[in-house]
């Protein structure tokens, strides 16, 4: 169904004009915390994923702007939880960002400008749209690194973040045109068409295709297009840090469904092999990397290179059958698996944050020595969240890795069988920097007595955080449903 209307993009205008509105307010605010700016980014933020909320039930996909972008269940689904988390790093950044003299309108707006980023790749469904809003996310992320501009490691990340990024979009760029050149269309659903066809010139079609999925790697942060993670993680100021490991993660997602397997599965056969090659490499070279770490950002910087690789398995088991549906089971166990990583990072970084205060970064892990006796909830939270990262029940992160081997045991591959195996092996790996952390949280002594300090808000934001990673991995089966459903849905229309 084509929708020539603008209601199809509600949500992006609204998040475009509250923006400009939220630019324009802060201009007349003195007040030290940026309370009127900070209310108003969030009453917007709150209308957005209302708009976002109230549109989940919808089954089928919609089309606007002539075909330049697409709404359905998969995207309102990212979308919503990309405005949450934003929500959310804004809530736990609040008092670390006024101690370091960056809460300004700047991190609010910035943020919102990265959301709309979000928002618009992963309704694209035209090469240029993603590429419009991969830049938008881009742009604002590099300024949000930057925004502490009299720290020298921060400008730093910022530079490596903005020459890596540069180098990244070039290859995509240069991706999406050569796939341009041989389908002779920007509109997924005619690039589909076209390599459905057998027409065009097979060699162009491979040679693009390696320079997309090394976009979309550099984007995912998965090895060997991961050099930047650790660098900007460690260097960026730890709000600009959450801002960049949470809800950037679910656009790279979308745009990895939208380019591979809505216009693209018929290349499976190649993408596919790309894609466990990076899956493997980054499991290996990111838990490997990270058990060496002793600065808590560059663990968990590590840690996620890992994660991502995981999350791509996923991917893997579509070219058994050929058909997109009978593949959702593997998209779907790759979308919980997403959004959980993401659900969790949120609270991970929240935490560092609450630890840090005026002149002091908590971001060894030697900072987090004796936590239990300094704040028991904040160690018991923290624990959660390392379970969960490491795949231990009941946590969510169990179930998530649970779900995405499933989808590749099923398949009855002899390689799909060693790469669940492989990814089992390398998990425990992983488990022993996770439980390194736990271990020193209980049974080291503190090195320093301050109390931990965090607004009431944010206390109970980061409760409410990890009883959902509780919760969701005791009982997974209805977040697990609504992603099947979405990706089914999605790719139905």
């Amino acid at each position: 169904m084509t929708q020539l209307n603008w209601l199809a993009v509600a949500p992006e205008i609204l998040l475009l004009a509250m923006a400009c509105v939220v630019a324009l307010v802060d201009l007349f605010v003195t007040h030290p915390r940026r309370l009127p700016t900070y209310i108003l980014t969030m009453v917007s933020l709150a209308a957005v994923a209302g708009l976002h909320l109230g549109a989940l039930d919808v089954s089928s996909s919609s089309y606007a702007m002539q075909r330049m972008v697409v709404t359905d269940p998969m995207g309102h689904l990212l979308s919503l939880c990309a405005t949450l988390a934003v929500m959310a790093s804004l809530v736990y950044s609040q008092t670390y960002a006024g101690a370091r003299d960056i809460l300004k309108g700047e991190l609010f707006t910035l943020s919102m400008f990265s959301l709309l980023g979000i928002s618009i790749m992963i309704i694209g469904n035209n090469f240029l749209t993603i590429y419009l809003g991969l830049e938008l996310m881009s742009l604002s992320s590099y300024a949000l690194v930057a925004l502490r501009r009299d720290h020298s490691q921060s400008t730093e990340a910022a530079m490596k973040y903005f020459v890596l990024g540069a180098l990244a979009s070039g290859f995509l760029l240069y991706g999406l045109s050569m796939m341009y050149g041989a389908t002779g269309s920007l509109d997924l659903g005619e690039v589909y068409k076209a390599t459905l066809s057998g027409q065009i010139n097979k060699q162009v079609l491979v040679f693009g295709l390696v320079f997309i999925v090394s976009g979309l790697a550099f984007k995912l942060g998965v090895v060997p297009f991961h050099m930047w993670i650790p660098d900007v993680y460690q260097g960026a100021p730890t709000a600009a840090t959450l801002m960049v490991a949470g809800a950037p993660k679910l656009a790279a997602f979308a745009i990895t469904i939208r380019l591979l397997v809505e216009g693209l599965i018929n290349t499976a056969t190649d993408w596919q092999q790309m894609l466990m090659i990076l899956a493997v490499a980054s499991m290996a070279l990111g838990n490997l990397a990270a058990i060496a770490q002793t600065n808590l950002k560059r663990m968990l910087a590590y840690s996620g290179i890992a994660q991502l690789g995981f999350m791509l398995l996923g991917f893997v088991p579509s070219v058994v059958s050929g058909n997109t549906l009978s593949s959702s089971n593997g998209y779907g166990s790759s979308l919980f698996y997403v959004l959980t990583y993401v659900l969790t990072t949120l609270g991970t970084f929240g935490i560092i944050m609450f630890l840090s205060r005026p002149g002091f970064e908590s971001e060894q892990v030697s900072d987090l020595a004796g936590l239990n006796k300094r704040s028991p909830q904040m160690a018991a939270v923290m624990a959660i969240f390392m379970f969960s990262l490491a795949g231990l029940p009941p946590t969510v992160g169990f179930y998530a890795k649970l779900a995405v081997l499933q989808s590749l045991v099923t398949t009855s591959s002899a390689l799909h069988l060693q790469l669940a195996i492989a990814a089992v092996l390398l998990s425990l790996v992983g488990a022993f920097y996770y439980l390194r952390i736990v271990k020193v949280m209980y049974f080291d002594e503190p090195t320093d007595n301050t109390p931990v300090t965090a607004s009431g808000e944010a206390r109970a934001l980061l409760s409410v955080n990890a009883i959902a990673v509780l919760g969701l991995g005791i009982l997974p089966g209805g977040l697990m449903a609504l992603c099947a459903r979405a990706i089914t849905q999605s790719l139905a229309g």
